[in-house]
């Protein structure tokens, strides 16, 4: 999300990470009241907008679930911060959940009876999860753990993808495209076996 409001308005991450602007004004006793809303210039409308807008694109960008338990702050800033506060909590759980995440990486495997499709898709969620929680692995490190948890039957391919590819160039992306490209490759000689076995068998 943060990626996300930076890349479409500036002004409106600056407005969420700095806090709303109060309008004041100074009496002639030195103090500073919030000045009447009839004797806003365009400047200050402006700023007034801006603040609604930051608050509104941080209210939108959650589901209405979330943003039911959200509805008492008033401003962006302290929005942001609450939802920072919940979702990535201090310091300690953001070790746990690093830590949580590096076992999960590690401990990969593929589950038997599930396709290969669905082992993939575990593993981007991971990633992302891990890309997330600012954990950096390297782009080796990521492609040979994928190799190593496929399935028995995956052997012969995989070490002619580990031999034959530079796995420090090539990106989680690239490498589920030659490992989906053998998978085919698999398919279709298995159905031509059982087309070669079947035309024999009608040929006796």
């Amino acid at each position: 999300m943060e990626k996300y409001i930076k890349m479409k308005d500036f002004k409106v991450w600056r407005c969420i990470l700095k806090g709303p602007t109060r309008i004041t004004i100074s009496l002639l006793n030195g103090t500073i009241v919030d000045k009447n809303i009839e004797e806003y210039t365009d400047e200050k409308f402006d700023k007034v907008e801006l603040q609604e807008r930051a608050l509104a694109t941080l209210t939108m960008a959650l589901s209405p679930e979330i943003a039911q338990g959200f509805c008492e702050y008033t401003s962006a800033k302290a929005l942001w911060e609450a939802l920072i506060e919940v979702y990535e909590g201090n310091e300690d759980m953001k070790q746990s959940r690093q830590d949580m995440l590096r076992q999960k990486f590690n401990m990969f495997n593929h589950i038997l009876g599930e396709s290969l499709e669905t082992q993939l898709q575990r593993f981007i969620t991971l990633t992302t999860e891990m890309n997330s929680a600012e954990i950096m692995v390297t782009r080796s490190e990521i492609n040979k753990k994928l190799l190593n948890s496929l399935p028995k039957s995956w052997d012969m391919n995989m070490s002619v993808i580990k031999k034959t590819k530079d796995l420090n160039s090539l990106s989680l992306a690239e490498t589920m495209a030659i490992i989906k490209a053998c998978d085919l490759d698999d398919k279709q000689r298995e159905i031509n076996h059982v087309n070669s076995y079947s035309t024999a068998n009608l040929r006796i």
